[in-house]
């Protein structure tokens, strides 16, 4: 084959491909939304349901959840309000990087506190781990509200 046959089937490969990326490109900001509001909603779900049984959540912190440094109580406290608060960070995308990091931390110690977490159960957490490491390594997206805020105040370089 020719030098010149080759740059041709390149060019017509390039023709058909670059545009197929460009639309994929596009879909970014929607796929790093899906990221933040899935994983967001599984932290704030839990956090529910810790509120909604409050009773049954210091039983747990106290007899099953192996927290070190903390009482049962403070623990129970600090955990809910973090699956209550750092979620809605994520979810809109203000200070997203600080809630996709603190969750991703939350995430492990959750996993180290409770030494019972069965196969189906860790698989879980790794999931929501390399989801929260998407949003810490890209960001939150075109679709945050960190990134209308820096389009706003951030100095244009």
């Amino acid at each position: 084959m020719s030098a010149l046959t080759e740059n041709t089937l390149i060019n017509k490969i390039a023709g058909w491909v670059l545009p197929v990326y460009a639309k994929l490109d596009g879909l970014s900001p929607v796929s790093i939304l899906g990221i933040r509001l899935w994983v967001a909603w599984v932290f704030f779900k839990s956090g529910l349901t810790k509120i909604n049984s409050w009773d049954s959540t210091l039983y747990l912190f106290e007899y099953e959840y192996a927290v070190p440094l903390l009482s049962p109580e403070i623990a129970a406290y600090m955990g809910t309000a973090a699956e209550l608060s750092l979620p809605v960070l994520l979810a809109l995308g203000l200070a997203g990087r600080f809630g996709a990091i603190a969750l991703f931390i939350f995430n492990i110690a959750a996993v180290l506190s409770y030494p019972d977490l069965n196969a189906a159960g860790i698989r879980d957490h790794q999931v929501w781990g390399l989801m929260l490491l998407v949003a810490v390594l890209h960001g939150p997206g075109k679709l945050s509200i960190d990134h209308f805020l820096c389009k706003k105040l951030c100095p244009k370089a």
